[in-house]
């Protein structure tokens, strides 16, 4: 019990300290640091009252990948070791049972939750999702005119001075340098330290490079990763290669070059996600209170096409009302381009239906314990009477 009530305290300081630095770090980037942790670590803030003497100052916390388990652990010691099974006692077995379901749902969903965005353009279709936060590097074989072939890099392996070798490509990639987050600017850099600049692609056509900035965490911003890489074939080098996540199709030309007989492209984008499904918007809706320009309902009419399995179908999706299909969730999120492309966000968690069954576990449990307390305590007046 002592250990209990110890925990629950050092889960309620987690909270209380992970909720200050959610202000500088977003949400993502706290959880990262303050609840995938074993141990969490806080700074005074400078900004604070004496901050410029305090700032400091560190404080550890236990984070919550060791207060979770200690608390799964020591529940489990103690429900094994006091726990005689007998009618009156089922309820407090189910209660624990649910608890522990909500501890080890919490731990799946932690682990096995992923969260996309898909977008669609009316009368598009599409099969793959993007990364609201990863990036990756891809190289393109564009020689095949039916398929493409990419081969795919994520942005953990752009160290500086790294050398990638992929068994399908007939040249090594070497990292230049790696920004998780950058500006790309037209303007003279000579005098800014460290800038990317390239010697072929965008970065010579447009005269674009990239400063280094602080990563940001806002919810409603995004980091602009760019990367200088340099192809390396057994005659020598190909050149430089500036690469972003703002270089879009839609905004700039590819970053395409012939080698071998075949044609390349060399791009950095969103983390992309491929599904065993397409996914075509048939009309996009967006409903406004009459009158007004509050806008009052979001839909998407789509068409879902599974060519494993034969199925077709048209379901919508509004607001509070999404599509769930192949171990996804698509919410309608958001929409653009005068109201003709809309945007899904795409969920997939494996622990989904835990945290109700826990629920549902320790409810039932409740009720039974009550319930059971009641009975006896009324048959004791009965007979008492």
């Amino acid at each position: 019990m002592k250990l209990s009530v110890y925990l629950l305290g050092a889960s309620m300081i987690l909270v209380f300290f992970g909720t200050l630095d959610q202000v500088h770090y977003g949400i993502h980037e706290t959880q990262r640091l303050y609840f995938r942790s074993l141990v969490a670590f806080w700074n005074y803030p400078e900004q604070w009252l004496w901050g410029d003497y305090l700032k400091y100052i560190v404080l550890p916390i236990p984070g919550g990948y060791l207060i979770g388990p200690l608390l799964l652990a020591n529940l489990l010691c103690a429900h094994f070791k006091y726990f005689r099974y007998k009618w009156r006692t089922v309820g407090i077995a189910l209660i624990h049972g649910g608890i522990i379901l909500l501890l080890v749902g919490q731990f799946i969903t932690d682990l096995y939750q992923t969260d996309n965005s898909m977008w669609i353009d009316e009368g598009a279709t599409t099969n793959y999702m993007e990364s609201f936060r990863e990036d990756e590097l891809v190289i393109i074989d564009k020689s095949n005119p039916e398929t493409d072939s990419v081969v795919s890099i994520p942005t953990r392996k752009l160290k500086e001075g790294a050398e990638i070798q992929h068994f399908s490509l007939p040249f090594k990639i070497r990292v230049i340098d790696y920004f998780k987050n950058s500006t790309i600017t037209r303007s003279n850099v000579s005098r800014m330290p460290n800038p990317l600049i390239a010697n072929q692609g965008i970065g010579v056509r447009m005269g674009l490079s990239a400063i280094e900035k602080r990563p940001t965490y806002k919810i409603d911003e995004r980091n602009i990763s760019a990367a200088l890489v340099e192809l390396l074939g057994p005659e020598g080098s190909m050149g430089t290669w500036l690469v972003s996540n703002v270089f879009t199709y839609d905004r700039f030309p590819p970053q395409s070059f012939e080698y071998e007989g075949k044609t390349y492209e060399v791009a950095m984008r969103f983390k992309r996600t491929y599904l065993p499904f397409t996914m075509t918007l048939v009309d996009f809706s967006h409903d406004r209170y009459v009158g007004t320009d509050i806008p009052m309902n979001f839909s998407s009419d789509v068409i879902v096409t599974d060519s494993d399995t034969g199925e077709q179908r048209e379901v919508l999706i509004y607001m509070n009302h999404p599509l769930r299909y192949g171990g996804y969730t698509f919410f309608q999120a958001s929409f653009a381009k005068g109201d003709t492309a809309s945007m899904f966000q795409v969920v997939k968690n494996p622990g989904r239906l835990i945290p109700y069954i826990s629920c549902i576990a320790v409810s039932i449990g409740l009720l039974y314990q009550f319930m059971w307390s009641l009975v006896k305590f009324t048959l004791k007046r009965r007979a008492a009477a």
